[in-house]
């Protein structure tokens, strides 16, 4: 009699949210550190996702099986919210560089003013509607809004998952 070890799918979905987050942060930093691209302010800002997301999905996953099922469902759905919330970033980012609608002044607008003082500060500004890479069609912010967007439904499977697991 043969005894079939199932995973639970709640914690791999939740796992692989994680594994993808962070290799897509990874690459994110990695492009610009060793690529040379130079985010602008709404790449930055769709880090943010990231930088919230992660540690709090980590922390969830170490103490799986020690968290009040409570907390556990409120701790994954911020997640999910934080990523929901990447995922809009991503789309709105991208729709400022395919032009469907304005970016934010800060980044695609001319300034009000300009100091010869600032020409000390080198670092390269970016408009958030220029595109520094596009594979298959799609930049960066094209990508990440897509990945946010399947870490958002693997976190929400990991949920289902649980539910139907507690029953």
């Amino acid at each position: 009699m043969a005894i079939a070890s199932r995973a639970p799918l709640d914690k791999l979905a939740a796992g692989a949210a994680f594994l993808l987050g962070f290799a897509t942060i990874a690459a994110a930093l990695g492009s610009q550190y060793i690529g040379g691209l130079y985010p602008c302010e709404l790449c930055l800002e769709q880090r943010m996702a990231y930088y919230w997301g992660l540690p709090l999905l980590a922390l969830i996953l170490v103490l799986w099986n020690r968290l009040p099922l409570p907390v556990w469902y409120l701790g994954m759905v911020i997640v999910t919210g934080i990523f929901a919330w990447g995922t809009y970033m991503g789309s709105y980012h991208a729709g400022v560089e395919w032009g469907f609608w304005p970016g934010p002044t800060a980044c695609t607008g001319v300034g009000d003013s300009f100091s010869f003082d600032q020409l000390n500060s080198m670092t390269p500004v970016i408009g958030c509607d220029v595109v520094q890479f596009r594979f298959l069609g799609l930049s960066l912010a094209g990508y990440n809004a897509l990945i946010s967007l399947a870490i958002v439904v693997l976190l929400i499977g990991a949920i289902v998952f649980q539910a139907k697991r507690k029953r």
